[in-house]
């Protein structure tokens, strides 16, 4: 039986909370320090009570400790391994090699994304030196992902939902090189959500003021079942900044999508225990995006990128008509309905966004609260390149967005949905674990118990033989039934009596009081008992890294992880540029978007050669390079 994990985001105990009620079998956080994202860092204090709490339904709790470390750091992120292991994690998501050679808890180790994770020999080395699980790069195809499963049996994580790094993780130094922030420290000042100009060798600029390194958002949900056949275990959702509206609307909808699959397949099963009920409707365009792709998982594809704006557009709901201050006259998709607060949004003729709250509506018209730039009596142009397809132009694709004509319409979109978010942030996910109970007399009272869960109270009490036994079984069963707001309810209910009792709802009331926290109790030493106790072989197990030679790129950063490396048969390790900033040209970013391809410009498509192009701003001009060989593009610092 195959266990299908959805893993959700925290960027603390309120989200993480969130994320559990709504459906995750797990969840990754921060800690304390190195944890990839410095504005997300969590005490232990807090990591202990998500843990109690996931531990109720048997689901996990992952805390991030992926960034590089330093030699001064290296005694810092051990205590804080220990510290999270005492406190109940599940497994750790490292990226820095020097964990393996320290002493570190018994405690599982995952792979992060940041370790670049893009073959079946890389992630086969990985399973051997002791990884429980190794998150693969978001960059890769179903064929590249069956790959890697028929070589390893270590269990699989991918991406599923949330922004896209436009480098391959763990090999993006842009940020460092422009003002010292470090993506692979947890600095990420995201260069590449910035506008660029896009220039050829003699300065001539081709594109000006574009988002050109700038993605969509991903979104797998219709693939899911692909990527189970594939070898996916477990499906992660990124997004450890965002807010709890966000992870409760994500996991809901994930989690109803995974349940369908599972439902009607018997090879599989869910990781964690609990039934959900938000009281929303999840629906994944209401949340923040900036237009969805599923990547390269089907191999390469036009409009991957979001060139024009990288905030979110939100859903497509329908066409402006015409403009006159604070009034736009708009045709509406079928179905929806504008509400007073509602946040809307639109390309205007320079395909800058424009936005703006509805202050009324008016039939066909909305009041808008502020005032608006008609629209233009002439045709606008664009340098930029895009083929739309005609789906993309009935659903009003943002990332599709060209330029118009006189006459034209301009697809309208909402981001902000203020009746649908009110339900969102009201909802508490109803998550519920189900118990069996089974209700009998002792010797001198009664003893109420979780059968399922091998958990039982007792209570002395008087018995008193019912003068109505039909209605004090009634009674009974209903007084049990109701269980309020605890995390239980009851799928079944067993009396065995000699006789009928009659007892008050008091008893019955303490009984379950009683039970509840001896459950709690329980299920949370159970969960942490069942932490396997992990070895890891670190350099013990004589086998060869897959390289002889490693550059900046390996981000060797503290004498550990280059003994690390030593062990296992690299003979040159370069330092990492968090270290020493080498000199001469430098690849700061590695990755399969193609500025070239994105803009009509592929050396395949058009028949002309690849020749270097550089795209600047005023943090600086960088060149870059295609490798079209191998379908990739390269940012180098000049």
């Amino acid at each position: 039986m195959k266990r299908i994990e959805l893993l959700s985001p925290a960027k603390n105990l309120e989200v993480g909370l969130a994320a559990i009620n709504h459906g995750a079998d797990a969840v990754y956080i921060g800690g304390p320090g190195f944890g990839a994202r410095e504005k997300a860092g969590n005490s232990i204090e807090d990591i202990a009570k998500l843990c109690d709490y996931a531990a109720l339904f048997g689901a996990k709790v992952y805390v991030t400790l992926n960034t590089l470390l330093f030699d001064k750091e290296l005694e810092q992120a051990r205590r804080i391994a220990w510290d999270c292991y005492n406190a109940g994690v599940d497994a750790l998501i490292v990226q820095d090699m020097a964990l393996l050679e320290m002493d570190m808890p018994p405690i599982a180790l995952h792979a992060s994304t940041q370790c670049n994770n893009t073959t079946a020999e890389k992630v086969k080395f990985l399973e051997d030196v002791g990884f429980k699980q190794v998150v693969l790069a978001r960059e890769l195809s179903i064929d590249e992902i069956k790959d890697i499963r028929s070589k390893t049996t270590v269990p699989l994580e991918f991406f599923v939902h949330g922004a896209l790094c436009v480098s391959y993780s763990g090999q993006c130094y842009l940020s460092h090189v422009i003002g010292r922030r470090s993506a692979n420290r947890g600095a990420c000042a995201q260069p590449c959500r910035l506008k660029w100009n896009l220039e050829d060798e003699n300065g001539k600029v081709l594109i000006a003021n574009r988002h050109l390194l700038s993605l969509r958002d991903m979104n797998n949900s219709k693939n899911l079942e692909e990527l189970i056949d594939a070898g996916i275990s477990s499906f992660k959702i990124e997004g450890r900044l965002k807010d709890a509206d966000y992870v409760k609307n994500t996991t809901a909808y994930y989690r109803r999508a995974i349940d369908k699959i599972i439902e009607r397949r018997s090879d599989l099963e869910r990781a964690s225990l609990g039934a959900s009920m938000p009281s929303f409707e999840p629906n994944l365009e209401k949340s923040f995006s900036r237009g969805f792709t599923d990547y390269f998982l089907h191999g390469r594809q036009k409009g991957i990128d979001a060139p024009f704006t990288p905030k979110s557009m939100g859903e497509y709901i329908g066409e402006i008509k015409k403009i006159d201050g604070k009034r736009l006259t708009v045709k509406l998709k079928e179905g929806v309905a504008l509400h007073n607060g509602d946040g809307l949004c639109f390309l205007d003729e320079n395909n800058e966004l424009q936005g703006f709250n509805v202050n009324g509506v008016e039939g066909n018209v909305i009041l808008c609260s502020k005032e608006m730039s008609p629209l233009p009596t002439v045709g606008r142009h664009d340098v930029k390149q895009v083929v739309i397809s005609s789906e993309a132009k009935r659903n009003g694709d943002p990332s599709e967005a060209r330029a118009f004509t006189a006459g034209e319409k301009i697809s309208l979109y909402r981001n902000f949905d203020i009746v649908w978010q009110k339900s969102v942030d009201t909802s508490n996910g109803n998550r519920k674990l189900a118990i069996k109970l089974e209700l009998c007399e002792t010797a001198d009272g009664f003893k109420l118990s979780a059968v399922n869960e091998n958990v039982s109270v007792c209570l002395q009490s008087q018995k008193d033989v019912a003068k109505n036994p039909e209605k004090a079984l009634e009674t009974i069963r209903t007084k049990l039934s109701q269980w309020g707001d605890t995390k239980f309810t009851v799928s079944d209910i067993e009396i065995k009596f000699n006789d009928v009792y009659f007892i008050p709802a008091s008893i019955l009331g303490e009984m379950k009081r009683q039970l509840v926290v001896e459950l709690e109790k329980s299920l949370i030493e159970n969960h942490r008992a069942a932490r396997p106790v992990e070895t890891r072989h670190g350099t013990s197990l004589q086998m060869d890294y897959p390289a002889n030679d490693l550059s900046y790129l390996a981000n060797v950063t503290n004498a550990l992880s280059r003994k690390f490396y030593e062990n296992h048969g690299v003979t040159q390790i370069d330092d990492g540029l968090e270290k020493s900033m080498p000199q001469g040209e430098i690849v700061v970013m590695t990755t399969r978007h193609c500025i070239r391809y994105a803009n009509g410009m592929c050396a395949k498509e058009t028949g002309k050669p690849a020749t270097s192009l550089y795209i600047s701003n005023e943090h600086g001009r960088f060149r870059l390079d295609f490798d079209c060989k191998n379908c990739r593009m390269k940012v180098v610092s000049i």
